[in-house]
């Protein structure tokens, strides 16, 4: 049974049975069947019921279970437990611990407290993955398995002996020679000249934290390189064993990480762990965010541009909690529906809540599932069995894509970048959040994009619009193929700074854009951060005002095929160019000089004829989102109620409610929380 097989949608659960007497493990089986769940994933946690002892195997438990799996016809999706090494390990072999910068160890108590690097955890991470893989891969329950659980979360900085150790080799393997890094890093700068890459360490406290910001990019990739290298040796080692047709995957999408390289190495497809509760515990998102959990559409989307179609691990179903200070209330009726459609909406074929039952001890006791402490029947598992209703009839809808005209490019070295300059950083995110809402509020699908060395212009050419707001780092290689993308027909919009770095994250000498001046048809020079007391510029573009936030490139167009479009205001630098198009071959790009606020992105969107594009069939209040699913010349709308109050849509093309079947036009009621998929 492949769970993403472009045939249906499926639901699964996660489920702990070493949390749970044995007498209870066939009941919860039955119950969950009952209500529709047909997959479960077991073991990310529980290294110690296979190897309690240093070499002592023992498979009884997980054997006893499977079985009992199997004869209920409950599938399962087994995972390799190396997100949490046992307490034998790490009192033996305290050298596999993670640090902090300091270089103290995280000890043993929490979770994901290992480093990637350790040649001894690397050891007995091969010996538990080959042992459960080869004794439990072969069992007719088991469909898939998960490789450790949540690659870099909790932590994604490393900093013990043994990451400085792959760090030299890492640095030795890029630049073959002391000198070759030292001019990379521009070491000359505060005499930070090394003579061998012995001298060379991860980042360490310093002075002020002021470390080498090249050193700092380096590393970075250095710690994505390690945490894929993991997820490999642990696929390859699976893949011996697994049975034709199970599949391989991980959960999460964390920072430091090419999500992209690790899926194309080592997994059939990625999933996603989903809490738009979050958007109801996290201070940061709820100042000035009208979005709240509807921005984990904005996640859905980054999933998406790793694999068109994906599942979800781990899907909201209770109250967020840990016992140290996280919190979030318990989903209102509807939202747990409302989550699992908005997955589903940005390319989920599989859905699985975290968790069964709520846990009744440990640090999760306030991270409620499906069920309570009691594991009676509740009103969240009604919901579940009204959602497997409700897959049934959307069956159809599997394999389809996420349909979007409007692209928004990113690629890792500037997400990194912006993680160390701060002037990067501030337009990075004014952007990445303005563009986002203003997609959001107009009903305009996007897609992100990762610009990697395997992109082509062709793989872009399905966009009308692509935004690329700050790409502050460009290649030589990625600039062609924007060049060809624009020559052949497409619109590219630049925001500022672009360009004014190299792939080391030196500034360039070139006159700025850089590698972007001939296609953009702009020169800048000057720039300017937006002083704190003067945030009132804007851009005129033929009357309408653009905020121009956070940085302004004062623009001169170069060429004849270069136009100015808007000139800044209330600044010391008005009348100057800020806005300026150029066309180029037959495309166009724009380069606007400054970040890119919500109101400023919808104007973009308006003018350049891509706002709003299904309006003719839908009008849809800005607290609904739409998301369009595709397949052959099939479109299935999904149009999703984030309010606890009724929405009104106006239907303007008789359309199908795959719900109950019915035609349906003209003004459509949803209810509060409610989800409707159009066809």
């Amino acid at each position: 049974m492949e769970i993403i097989n472009g045939e249906r949608l499926v639901l699964g659960t996660c489920y702990y049975p070493e949390h749970w007497d044995e007498s209870l493990w066939r009941d919860d089986l039955r119950r969950m069947l009952e209500n529709g769940i047909e997959v479960i994933r077991i073991a990310e946690f529980a290294w110690s019921k296979i190897e309690r002892y240093e070499g002592v195997f023992n498979y009884d438990f997980f054997d006893r279970f499977l079985d009992v799996a199997a004869d209920m016809g409950m599938k399962v999706i087994f995972c390799t437990p190396t997100a949490t090494p046992p307490a034998w390990l790490t009192e033996k072999y305290p050298e596999v611990l993670n640090a902090n910068m300091d270089g103290v160890l995280y000890r043993h108590g929490g979770r994901r407290h290992y480093n990637y690097n350790s040649p001894k955890y690397q050891e007995l991470t091969r010996i538990i993955v080959e042992k459960s893989a080869s004794h439990y891969a072969k069992h007719p329950a088991i469909i898939g398995w998960q490789i450790d659980n949540e690659l870099n979360c909790e932590k994604n900085e490393f900093y013990s002996e043994s990451d400085t150790i792959a760090f030299r080799k890492f640095l030795m393997e890029k630049y073959g020679s002391i000198d070759a890094l030292n001019e990379a890093w521009g070491t000359n700068f505060w005499n930070q000249t090394y003579n061998s890459f012995e001298e060379v360490y991860v980042p360490r406290t310093t002075l002020s934290n002021n470390t080498n910001p090249h050193e700092v990019l380096d590393y970075t990739r250095f710690v994505s390189d390690s945490a894929c290298r993991f997820a490999k040796m642990q696929s390859d080692i699976i893949r011996k064993y697994i049975k034709p047709g199970d599949f391989i995957t991980t959960n999460g999408l964390f920072g430091n990480l090419d999500n992209q390289r690790m899926t194309n190495e080592s997994l059939d497809f990625i999933t996603y762990d989903s809490y738009p509760n979050f958007a109801y515990c996290l201070d940061a998102y709820n100042k000035d965010n009208f979005l709240k959990d509807r921005m984990w559409s904005r996640n859905l989307s980054e999933v998406r541009a790793v694999s068109k179609n994906f599942g979800i691990m781990e899907q909201q179903s209770g109250a967020n909690g840990w016992n140290t200070g996280m919190a979030a209330p318990t989903p209102k009726p509807g939202q747990m529906t409302l989550w699992t459609m908005q997955s589903v909406a940005h390319g989920a074929d599989y859905v699985s809540y975290f968790r069964w039952r709520t846990c009744t001890y440990g640090t999760e006791i306030y991270w409620h599932g499906i069920l309570d402490y009691s594991g009676r029947d509740n009103r969240r598992l009604a919901e579940v069995k009204s959602v497997h209703e409700k897959f049934q009839k959307l069956s159809e809808i599997a394999g389809s894509k996420y349909e979007a005209k409007v692209g928004f490019l990113k690629d890792y070295d500037n997400a990194w970048d912006s993680q160390l300059d701060v002037w990067h950083e501030k337009v990075e995110w004014k952007s990445q959040l303005g563009i986002f809402e203003a997609a959001q509020r107009t009903h305009t699908p996007m897609d992100y994009i990762y610009l990697r060395d395997d992109v082509t212009a062709e793989d872009l050419k399905p966009y009308s619009v692509l935004f690329y707001p700050h790409p502050v780092l460009i290649s030589e290689e990625r600039k062609v193929v924007l060049e060809e993308y624009v020559k052949n027909g497409g619109c590219l919009v630049l925001g500022c700074r672009s360009g004014y770095k190299d792939m080391y994250g030196r500034c360039v000498m070139d006159k700025l854009p850089g590698k972007f001046a001939e296609m953009s048809g702009v020169d800048i020079p000057e720039y300017t951060l937006v002083s704190p007391d003067n945030k009132d510029i804007v851009i005129d573009w033929d009357g309408t005002k653009l905020e121009a936030a956070v940085f302004n490139d004062q623009l001169v167009a170069v060429g004849e095929h270069a136009e100015v479009l808007g000139r800044y205001e209330n600044c010391y630098y008005a009348g100057e160019p800020g806005l300026i198009k150029n066309t180029y071959g037959e495309g166009t790009v724009y380069y606007f000089g400054a970040a890119f606020s919500e109101k400023t992105a919808e104007v973009f969107l308006e003018k350049l004829g891509v706002k709003d594009p299904h309006n003719a069939k839908l009008e849809i209040p800005e607290t609904c989102e739409l998301a369009v699913r595709k397949k052959d010349d099939t479109e299935y709308c999904f149009v999703l109620n984030y309010k606890d109050a009724e929405a009104e849509i106006h239907v303007k093309e008789e359309m199908t409610d795959l719900y109950t079947g019915e035609k349906v036009s003209g003004t459509v009621v949803l209810k509060p929380f409610e989800v409707r998929v159009l066809k």
